[in-house]
């Protein structure tokens, strides 16, 4: 049996870190991860015979002198979680020259409880019981080691390393390749929202996107010159298509020896800047990508090298000699920036895209493991690689600029990656149907890592056989890309892009095509919901919550929807329930029960606990709104912030009781931080018939100050309708 010592420290009455080293090392660690300093908690400190317990007003901790094992209570004496007798295990290995261990933590769960987490992996699992999973950063797959269980609690293995995870009948466990420590953060929130509260207060809080960020963003790999992402706005407003957002991708700076250059290569980019002028003379954004990796004629490679700040593998594009920097050291991030800045960001780019943030491993050798970085071997720091090098942008922005809010897309994320206004896509899947589904299931397992903003690449990345078939006038690939547009409406961010085949709207058809219009009317319906999706932003970022959730987490109490991969909630109000079956005429929906549920398409209503079969044409993705929800719904405008919200109606969908804060601020810039905001909430008290609008609180330069709001009752008979004044006083209203 192995000497260990054991640190129990509280960071919160719910937030407990165990911590172990092996008897005779005293290593010093600084999480990455987790930038929370512990409060000063009051802790009631009893010792019965072999047992220790520490208890605050929230949860008790129970150490066990003999075995060493550590277990968790509420409360009221429930057990909540508990490690395996002597579950620590510390196995001497050599990580380079350096003497350390591998490590590993074992652990007892419930039969009955479910497990979310772990990332995002394109597996098609929602419970993550009886699983095994290597987590290794790679493209499609995002690793991080955290659990959260529909008992309310998670937890966080502060381990950088490669790591296994594995449940079975006998013991749950994580498993790292290199660790001088066994590390783990121990979250009780009683709910699982609450549970990710807790993350964001371990790791620091979501900022707010720039509002044109919750628009429609149109990408494809690639536009090859300045005219093209001009021209696709340029058709978009022609057309009257809601978009707010276009993306460049890579080769902008030229050959692959010039990889991530951070300049404009001058035959096909001659003035950067007028293309910068001409997207915003259109009210759009331009977001442009950056990689993690540097060809060898690039400045940045000859600066790196010459400070040993590259890490020698290869990475993409293949055979080009380029290498990643070490976004581990804090000069080299300053150095990455520099670029970024001087090159791309003066000219007034409005977003990034950090490809490749794994980051791309080519020609993977085991000793490329071994290669130093700034903090260590590249094997023991591995999985925070995405975390370090998006966190160099956003807090060079920051420093650079107050007026912008810092806007990016990665491809990789580790915990604690929400501080720095990270928007994760799932990577390069393929266009199929599987692919699809799985989406499903990987972004509510990625939410539950308490990283609110996720995505997809709508229609897939790689068309594959579609390529060959017509691309985007082949009706079986129009049918799964229209199916996916309509998933992405419910994603914080929807994003069109792929490979191969264009995916502008007018490449499907022109208006009065099924695949034309079914598009319209999903990106219409985004931008109407506008108001919703920007309020629910500010709840992500004031009251750490969530966008995407896993029915679990609302209706935890239903057991039926532990493992149900195919629907999710979308904020306070919507069940989403995409269509995921090629040529489905209907499909099944759960309903959770302790709710009436409303159709949003026709107002129908239906007893929460219910399996319902719906039909699905085209134009129709299953949508269902929980009663009591109360939706803001905003102007049809081209890009979000054409149209003032001085008149929105107001949905409320009767049934039960309801709230709902809007907010408003600046749009895009961070005197939100400082105040500048506002936040009108709104309350239906379901058995009176009544509405209360509430005074406003706080103020922002632009400010509404009169407007009207069309007060919409909806129950499964009738619709009332009433329009109000508001003036920022307090409003009731009987319906």
């Amino acid at each position: 049996m192995q000497s260990l010592n054991l640190e129990i420290q509280f960071f919160t009455p719910q937030i407990v870190r165990v911590y172990r080293t092996p008897d005779n090392t005293n290593p010093v660690k600084e999480s990455l991860s987790v930038t929370k300093k512990p409060e000063s908690v009051n802790l009631n400190i009893t010792q019965d015979v072999n047992v220790v317990v520490l208890a605050s007003d929230k949860i008790k901790v129970c150490v066990h002198l003999i075995t060493g094992k550590v277990s968790f209570f509420d409360s009221a004496n429930t057990p909540l979680f508990t490690e395996k007798d002597f579950g620590a295990q510390f196995t001497p290995v050599y990580d380079v020259r350096k003497a350390t261990f591998s490590v590993r933590q074992a652990y007892m769960l419930d039969k009955d409880e479910a497990i979310y987490g772990l990332g995002q992996h394109q597996d098609g699992k929602m419970n993550q019981r009886n699983q095994k999973i290597y987590l290794r950063q790679s493209n499609m797959n995002v690793c991080i080691p955290l659990i959260v269980s529909t008992k309310g609690y998670g937890v966080f293995w502060d381990n950088y390393s490669p790591t296994t995870y594995a449940d079975n009948p006998q013991e749950m466990s994580f498993d790292s390749e290199i660790g001088d420590n066994s590390d783990y953060y121990f979250m009780y929130g009683g709910t699982m929202e609450g549970v990710v509260a807790n993350m964001r207060d371990l790791s620091g809080d979501s900022p707010m996107l720039p509002l044109w960020a919750y628009g429609f963003f149109q990408s494809r790999e690639r536009y090859k010159n300045q005219q093209e992402p001009v021209d696709v706005i340029s058709k978009y407003r022609e057309l009257g298509i809601p978009i707010d957002c276009v993306i460049q991708d890579w080769q902008y700076w030229g050959k692959d020896s010039c990889w991530n250059a951070m300049k404009f290569e001058p035959v096909n980019y001659p003035d950067p800047q007028r293309m910068v002028d001409e997207i915003h003379r259109m009210n759009a954004k331009l977001m442009i990508v950056a990689w993690p990796g540097f060809g060898p004629q690039t400045d940045q490679y000859a600066e790196f090298k010459s400070k040993n700040m590259l890490i020698n593998f290869d990475t993409w594009p293949p055979n080009s000699g380029t290498k990643p920097y070490d976004p581990y050291n804090p000069e080299a991030r300053s150095i990455y920036w520099k670029y970024l800045s001087k090159g791309v960001f003066s000219k007034g780019i409005d977003g990034w895209w950090l490809d490749s943030t794994e980051p791309d491993h080519i020609n993977m050798k085991d000793q490329d493991f071994d290669q130093p970085t700034h903090l260590g071997s590249f094997r023991s720091v591995r999985n925070a690689f995405p975390l370090m090098t998006v966190g160099g942008v956003y807090a060079n922005q920051r420093q650079t600029s107050a007026d912008k809010r810092v806007c990016i897309l990665t491809r990789s994320a580790f915990f604690g990656q929400q501080r720095y206004a990270a928007n994760t896509w799932s990577g390069d899947v393929v266009s199929s149907w599987e692919a699809f589904k799985n989406q499903i299931p990987a972004g509510q397992n990625f939410s539950l890592c308490g990283i609110p903003y996720w995505n997809t690449d709508i229609g897939g990345f790689f068309a594959g056989r579609w390529n060959k078939g017509g691309g985007s006038k082949n009706p079986e690939f129009q049918e799964l890309y229209v199916r996916w547009l309509q998933f992405g409406t419910f994603m914080p961010m929807m994003r069109s892009h792929g490979t191969d085949i264009p995916r502008e709207i007018y490449q499907f058809g022109e208006r009065g095509h099924w695949a034309f219009d079914v598009q319209e009317k999903f990106i219409n319906l985004r931008y109407c919901l506008l108001p919703y999706i920007y309020s629910t932003a500010w709840n992500v970022t004031n009251s750490r919550g969530m966008f995407m959730k896993a029915l679990a987490v609302d209706f935890t109490h239903d057991k039926a929807v532990y493992d149900i991969a195919d629907e999710y909630m979308f904020g306070q109000a919507f069940l989403v329930a995409p269509v995921v079956e090629k040529s489905a005429k209907s499909r099944t929906v759960y309903l959770p029960k302790g709710t009436k549920w409303f159709d949003f398409w026709t107002n129908q209503t239906y007893e929460g606990g219910s399996q319902i079969n719906r039909d699905t044409p085209i134009e129709i993705m299953p949508l269902y709104v929980k009663a009591g929800s109360i939706v803001p719904w905003g102007p049809q405008v081209k890009y979000a912030t054409e149209k003032k919200w001085d008149f929105l109606e107001i949905r409320i969908y009767k049934g039960q009781n309801g709230s709902f804060t809007l907010y408003e601020d600046e749009n895009d810039n961070y005197n939100y931080e400082k105040g500048n905001h506002s936040e009108i909430t709104m309350n239906w008290n379901d058995a009176e018939n009544s509405f209360s609008i509430e005074s406003r609180k706080g103020a922002f330069k632009g400010m509404i100050n009169k407007r009207k709001f069309k007060i919409v009752l909806i129950d499964a008979d009738q619709v009332k309708e009433r329009t109000v004044s508001y003036n920022g006083n307090k409003l009731n209203v009987k319906l």
